[in-house]
C-alpha cells in the first residue's frame, strides 16, 4: 500500500479546517472493550435492516416509471443500458453513502460536517429535499387509501359511466373518455381545467391525506424501532403481491404478446442522449441517492458490518424489483391492448353485417371469415384483411392494431389509477384484486416514506441535541407540518402541484447534493484515506476500482446529468398534462409565469444550504482568525464543537479511550472513521499516553 501524506498542505487545511489535518478521531469503548454507543439505537437484526433498505429504495417508481421507460425506450435494450449504469455509477455511489453512514454514525447533516465544516450545507439540501419529496409522496399513499376504500364494493364504481339524473343518459364525460378516467378525474380528484383554477378544497381527500400522516407519524414515533417492526410487513408484502398478479397475469390472453413487446431490444437507442439521461436519472432514484436516509439507516449498523456486501445486495434486489414489476405490467397492459383489439375487430365486424344486409355481400373483397361469430376471428386474419381490401370499405371500417395499443404507454398515475383499474374491473373477483393492488401501492409507498421521513429527522436529532431529546415531539410536529403544507395537493388543481413537485423540487438539488457528496469524499477527503476506513470496518479492502470509479466515472457522470438536465430545463419550456372537462381528454400546457416561479424557488431553497453552508464556516474561521480575544474562547469552543462532540453531558472516562498504534496495524493518521458513533474526542498523533490524559483534562473531556 502506497504511503499517504498527512494532509499538512495548506490547501487541505483550507478545507478540512484547523486542527484537522493533526487529529485523529478515536472512539469510546465499553467495559469489554468493543466499541459501544449506548445513546444510539441499532436495529434489532441484519434482516430489519435490509428490508429497511430494500424498502426504501424499492418505491411507486419500480412499479409505474421503471416500466414506462423500458416500454418508451427500446425494451431489452434500455435494461442493459440500465444495468450497465447501474454497475459504474449507481452501486459505487450506493456503497458511498452507506460506508460513510456507517462509520460516522451520523445523519446526512453530521456525516459531511464531519469531513469538513465547510460541506455541512450538504446535510440540509439533504434534509430539503426529503421534506419535498415526503409532501408530495404522502399525497399519493393518500391517493392508495381512496382507491382502497372504494374496493370493498361490486360492481367496482370504475366499472362503469353513471348515469345524469337529469337526463336519464350517461354522464358526457364519461362517455367521451372511459369510467376508469371518469373516475379518476371527476370522481377522485374532480380536478381543474389547469393549475392556474385552484378550486376549493376536496374534503375527501384532505381526510384521506390526514390519516395517510397520521399513519407515518404513528409509525415513526419511537424512530426505528417502531417503524422496523412496520417495514416486516410493508417491505415483504408488495413482493407477496407481485407475484400472485405475474401467475395470474400469464393466464391472462394477451401476456406473452406484452412480454415479447417488453423483451424485445430496439439497440438503436443507445445513439440518443436523452435515453442515456433517463436511464442515469432512474438509476439515480431508484437507489435514492442523496436523500441522506441510506446514510441514516446505516448509521444505526455494527461498525463491522458487511456494507459493500449490503450495496451489492442492495441495488440487485432493487433491478429484479424492477424487472419484476415490469413483467406484471406489461402482462397487465399486454392483455387491456388485445382486449380493446378484440373489441375493435368486434366493432368492425358488426358494421361489415349491416353493410351486408344493404349491398351485395359476394364482392371480391368481402371478408373470407364468419362475420356472425367475433370471437372466431382473431386479430391478425382480421389485420391481413384490412391491408388489402381497407380502401374499398369506407371510413367507418378500422384498423386494430395490438401494437399500436401497446405503443401508447402510461406511467405514473395514469398506470396506477387508469389502466391497471380498468384491467382490475375485468378480473372475476374483481374487488379482491382491486383490493390487494392498492394496498400494494400503499405499502410501497410507506416504506419509501419512512426512510424519506428517517433521511429528515435523523440528521436533525444529532445535531441538535434539544430535537434528540423530545424525538417524539420533533416527529408529531413534522407530521403536523407536512399535513397542513401538503394541503397544497388537496386542492381540485392539487395533481397539478404533485406533478410540479415530482418534475422539479428533487432532480436538480440532488443531483448537485451528490456531485458534492462524491467530490468530498473523493477530492477532499481523499479516496485511499476512505479507503482505508472502510478497510478497518469490514477487515478487507474493497477493490481498487472504486478509487477511480469514485473520483472520475461517478464524478463526470453526475455533472454530465446535471448539465443535461439543466439544459432540458432552459430550452424545452417546463410543461404539465391538464383534464378537459368539456372535451374529455388530456392536454399539454405551458406552466405559467407564477409556476415558473415557483419552480425556480423550489430549487433554489434546496440548493442554496450547500454554498451558505461553506460561506458561514468560512466567516466563521476568519472570525476566529482574526479575533485574539476570541482565540482561546471561541476557537476552542469552535475547535470543540467540530471535533470533540460528544452526545451525553457525561464526562467521558480517559481510560477507555485509546490512540491507534503501530501493533494495531494500523498508523497514525487523520481518520475519517468513528467507530462508535457519537462519544469521540480530539487526540494529537504522536502524544505518550499521560500526555493524551492531560489533554483531556485541559479540554474539558
Amino acid at each position: 500500500m502506497t504511503e499517504k501524506s498527512s494532509l499538512d498542505c495548506p490547501e487541505d487545511r483550507s478545507w478540512l479546517g484547523e486542527g484537522q489535518s493533526e487529529a485523529q478521531l478515536t472512539s469510546v469503548s465499553g467495559p469489554d472493550g468493543a466499541e459501544t454507543n449506548d445513546d444510539r439505537p441499532a436495529w434489532d437484526s441484519k434482516i430489519q435492516y435490509v428490508l429497511a433498505q430494500v424498502g426504501f429504495s424499492v418505491g411507486l417508481g419500480n412499479v409505474w416509471r421503471f416500466p414506462y421507460l423500458c416500454h418508451q425506450n427500446g425494451g431489452g435494450a434500455f435494461m442493459l443500458l440500465y444495468v450497465f449504469l447501474l454497475l459504474i455509477v449507481g452501486v459505487p455511489l450506493f456503497f458511498m453513502e452507506l460506508a460513510a453512514g456507517q462509520s460516522i454514525r451520523q445523519g446526512s447533516i453530521g456525516v459531511w460536517k464531519h469531513i469538513s465544516p465547510k460541506l455541512a450545507g450538504i446535510g440540509y439540501s439533504s434534509c430539503m429535499v426529503c421534506f419535498y419529496v415526503a409532501l408530495y409522496y404522502n399525497v399519493i399513499i393518500a391517493w392508495s387509501l381512496f382507491y382502497m376504500g372504494n374496493s370493498f364494493q361490486y360492481p367496482l364504481p370504475w366499472q362503469q359511466c353513471p348515469i345524469d339524473v337529469t337526463t336519464n343518459d350517461t354522464v358526457k364525460e364519461c362517455a367521451s373518455s372511459s369510467p376508469t378516467s371518469f373516475f379518476w378525474f371527476r370522481k377522485a380528484l374532480n380536478i381543474t381545467n389547469s393549475i392556474e383554477e385552484s378550486g376549493e378544497f376536496n374534503a375527501i381527500m384532505t381526510g384521506c391525506l390526514l390519516a395517510a400522516w397520521s399513519i407515518v407519524s404513528l409509525a415513526m414515533i419511537k424512530g426505528i424501532k417502531s417503524s422496523a417492526k412496520v417495514m416486516y410487513f410493508s417491505s415483504v408484502f408488495p413482493y407477496v403481491v407481485l407475484f400472485i398478479f405475474l401467475i395470474r397475469g400469464l393466464m391472462l390472453d394477451g401476456a406473452i404478446e406484452g412480454i415479447t413487446y417488453m423483451f424485445y431490444p430496439k439497440l438503436e437507442i443507445w445513439g440518443n442522449v436523452q435515453v442515456w439521461r433517463q436511464a442515469a436519472t432512474q438509476v439515480f432514484f431508484a437507489l435514492g441517492l442523496g436523500y441522506g436516509s441510506i446514510i441514516a439507516y446505516s448509521s444505526y449498523n455494527p461498525v463491522h458490518n458487511n456494507c459493500h456486501r449490503d450495496a451489492l445486495m442492495v441495488s440487485g434486489i432493487n433491478f429484479m424489483t424492477s424487472v419484476l414489476a415490469s413483467l406484471v405490467v406489461f402482462i397487465v397492459l399486454g392483455f387491456r391492448a388485445k382486449n380493446i383489439a378484440l373489441r375493435c375487430v368486434a366493432k368492425n365486424l358488426g358494421l361489415l353485417n349491416l353493410m351486408a344486409s344493404s349491398n351485395d355481400s359476394s364482392q371480391h373483397w368481402w371478408p373470407w371469415f364468419n362475420m356472425t361469430d367475433p370471437d372466431s376471428v382473431s386479430i391478425p386474419e382480421y389485420r391481413e384483411w384490412y391491408s388489402h381490401y381497407s380502401s374499398m370499405v369506407g371510413p367507418k371500417i378500422t384498423d386494430c392494431n395490438l401494437e399500436e395499443e401497446m405503443n401508447k404507454g402510461v406511467e405514473g398515475t395514469g398506470l396506477a389509477f387508469i389502466a391497471f383499474t380498468e384491467v382490475m374491473a375485468l378480473f372475476p373477483a374483481s374487488p379482491f384484486w382491486s383490493t390487494l393492488f392498492f394496498l400494494m401501492l400503499l405499502n410501497l409507498g410507506l416504506s419509501t416514506m419512512f426512510g424519506t421521513m428517517q433521511g429528515i429527522l435523523t440528521p436533525l436529532m444529532d445535531n441538535f441535541s434539544l430535537l434528540g431529546r423530545h424525538r417524539t415531539l420533533l416527529t408529531v410536529s413534522s407530521c403536523a407540518l407536512g399535513f397542513i403544507i401538503g394541503l397544497l395537493f388537496t386542492q381540485r388543481s392539487g395533481n397539478y402541484f404533485v406533478t410540479m413537485f415530482d418534475d422539479y423540487s428533487a432532480t436538480l438539488p440532488l443531483v448537485i447534493v451528490v456531485i458534492f457528496e462524491t467530490v468530498s469524499v473523493a477530492w477532499v477527503y481523499g479516496t485511499d484515506r476512505f479507503l482505508d476506513d472502510i478497510e478497518v470496518m469490514l477487515k478487507w479492502r474493497p477493490p481498487v476500482v472504486y478509487k477511480y470509479l469514485w473520483k472520475y466515472v461517478c464524478l463526470l457522470a453526475m455533472v454530465g446529468l446535471l448539465v443535461a438536465s439543466f439544459l432540458r430545463m432552459v430550452f424545452k419550456r417546463p410543461t404539465y398534462t391538464a383534464w378537459n372537462q368539456s372535451t374529455a381528454s388530456e392536454m399539454t400546457l405551458e406552466y405559467p409565469g407564477w409556476a415558473l416561479a415557483m419552480i425556480v424557488m423550489l430549487i433554489l431553497l434546496a440548493s442554496l444550504p450547500v454554498p451558505i453552508g461553506y460561506i458561514h464556516s468560512m466567516l466563521k474561521n476568519r472570525q476566529v482568525r482574526h479575533s485574539p480575544s476570541l482565540e482561546a474562547g471561541v476557537g476552542q469552543e469552535l475547535h470543540r464543537e467540530l471535533y470533540t462532540k460528544c452526545s451525553s453531558t457525561d464526562q467521558l472516562d480517559s481510560n477507555s479511550h485509546r490512540a491507534p498504534t503501530e501493533e494495531d496495524g494500523v498508523h497514525p493518521r487523520p481518520a475519517f472513521l468513528l467507530m462508535a458513533g457519537e462519544h469521540y474526542r480530539l487526540l494529537p498523533q504522536q502524544e505518550e499516553e499521560e500526555e493524551e490524559e492531560e489533554e483531556e483534562q485541559d479540554t474539558g473531556l
